[in-house]
């Protein structure tokens, strides 16, 4: 019954913001690294952002600078915060969550970024 559910994509312009959201069931989201990951068509899934269970971050380079990624544990919920959005940010974008020996997925969110 783990469950992570993504949500907050659509279609914004170049330039623009959005904020992904994940809410997590079934797990004890406290302990778990969570990070967010995207693939375009005809590409690999890349790590965007991950967060630590004690709040420590990392990201891509592509994005660093323009992309946040926090975590709300007494809502289970981790988001990412994008501005400066670009066309090659359009990717599905999935929430994980990992612990130890452990790995579980989100279904995904579309983002589309294009004028």
């Amino acid at each position: 019954q783990v469950q992570l559910v993504e949500s907050g994509g659509g279609l914004v312009q170049p330039g623009g913001s959005l904020r992904l959201s994940c809410a997590a069931s079934g797990i004890i989201f406290r302990l778990y690294a969570m990070g967010w990951y995207r693939q375009a068509p005809g590409k690999q899934r890349e790590l965007v952002a991950r967060i630590t269970s004690g709040g420590s971050t990392n990201y891509a380079d592509s994005v660093k600078g323009r992309f946040t990624i926090s975590r709300d544990n007494a809502k289970n919920t981790v988001y990412l915060q994008m501005n400066s959005l670009k066309p090659e940010d359009t990717a599905v974008y999935y929430c994980n969550a990992d612990y130890p020996l452990k790995k579980y997925w989100g279904q995904g969110t579309q983002v589309t970024v294009s004028s």
